[in-house]
This record gives structure tokens, sequence and C-alpha cells, in this order.
């Protein structure tokens, strides 16, 4: 049985729809919530597969936010040790970063349903193959990752480029949320905090077209996630190979 270790930043963030397919597979997890236990120092080296969450933080708050210090050595850690390690929106871009690339904000948050389009390696890639050439996927972010040296880009987008990378053969970054279904998404809409993002975003849309959105996208995008998902929970006890990580 492999044990997997997630990384959780905040309550409003868990693993959605990905929790019952990595249980699903009989994986064990093991979270380690960084908003309970800022202080947390896990042992990766126990683990077969590290996914690491979103987050309202940014890789810029490592001053206030020790933590994220914590969570980019684990992340190199992973990586050397060769085992897959997945970033989702912050974890994308802690991952990123781990890899020594830059993380920029951006000028308008995406905020809701954008059309992402696969890069022709992002279609042959055997863990995004599933999105196709192009898909709508739910976003909520204000920063973006440049893609790290020696790193492929799976996935662009039309207001942000970078949303998609790989590095060697088990580590992915993405910048959307696969993960969401409606009872999240309506979670997020519902809190304080990120109503407060959405209406601040100088955004062309609100809440009720995220909702309208939401129901015409949503089915066809959860379909297309429990095959990426499942693909990457595959890489999960795979012979596991060494790399050096550039520095930064």
């Amino acid at each position: 049985m492999s044990r997997i270790l997630v990384f959780q930043h905040v309550a409003a963030e868990p693993l959605g729809t990905l929790d019952p397919l990595i249980r699903l597979r009989g994986h064990r997890i093991r979270f380690v919530n960084f908003e309970r236990e800022p202080d947390a120092q896990p042992n990766v080296d126990r683990y077969h597969g590290l996914i690491v969450l979103g987050g309202p933080m940014n890789v810029e708050d490592q001053a206030s936010r020790p933590h994220l210090r914590t969570e980019l050595l684990a992340i190199e850690r992973m990586l050397r040790q060769g085992k897959p390690v997945l970033g989702i929106c912050l974890g994308a871009q802690l991952l990123a970063h781990a890899l020594g690339a830059h993380i920029h904000r951006i000028e308008t948050p995406e905020i809701g349903w954008y059309p992402i389009h696969t890069t022709d390696a992002g279609r042959a890639d055997r863990v995004l193959a599933p999105l196709g050439e192009m898909t709508p996927i739910f976003q909520w972010h204000g920063c973006r990752f440049d893609i790290p040296a020696g790193a492929v880009q799976l996935a662009r987008g039309e207001s942000c480029e970078q949303q998609a990378f790989r590095w060697g053969e088990s580590a992915f970054g993405f910048q959307f949320h696969l993960e969401m279904d409606t009872p999240l998404i309506e979670r997020w809409l519902a809190n304080p905090s990120y109503q407060h993002d959405l209406q601040h975003a100088g955004l062309a849309h609100d809440d009720a077209a995220i909702r309208l959105h939401t129901a015409r996208h949503i089915q066809t995008m959860q379909a297309q996630a429990r095959e990426v998902f499942n693909h990457f929970l595959d890489l999960i006890g795979e012979p596991q190979q060494r790399y050096t990580l550039p520095s930064r």
C-alpha cells in the first residue's frame, strides 16, 4: 500500500475530487495542514508521493509564513528521490520555485472558468492527455510561475500563458483547479475572503456568471479530472529515478 503525503494550507482548499480517487485505489493519505501546524517538519522519506494543494498565500510570503520554506525543502527532497509530485495552484508555484523558476503576480487575477489549451507535449503526455486540445477549467489565482529550466510546458491559457508543466517523468505543476466540484466552488464563493478577491479582481464576470459556467462545464471537467488524476496516481509506486536539481 502506497503512502501519499498531502500539504494543505487552509481548510477551504482540500483534495476535492482527488480524495476519493486516492482512497479508492487503496493509498494511505497523510495530511499536513500548515494552517493548524505551521511548525510541522514532515519526514518525506516515508512517503511514495507528494501532493501540494493551493492556498491564499504566495511564495513571496516565506518571511511571514516559514512553513513555505519547509515545503520547498520537502519538495526538493522528493524530487531528488525521484518520487511523483503534483502541485496545484500555489502548490504548482512552490514546485516551480523549488526548481529555480520565478513566481510573478499577474495583472488581472483569473477567477472562474477559462479555456486551457494543451501544447503538443501536453496532448502526448500520459497524465495530461485526457484534457484534449482545449477545455474550460476552473481557476482562482493572482500569481503565476515561469516554466522551470528543463521542464516541459504542457498547457497554456489565453490570459495567463503558463498553466501546466512536467519536470522529469513524474513531477507536475497545474496552475488550474481540476479537483473542484460544485459544492466546493459554492464553498469558495460563500467564503468572505474569497468573495473579497472576486469583487476586487476587476473581472467582467461575477459570482452569478461563475455559477452559470459551473453548471455548463463541471461534468466535463470532472470526467477529465478523474482520468488525469488516475494517470498521476499510476506513477506512484513506480521505480525511483534520482535527479539533480538546478541551484536557486
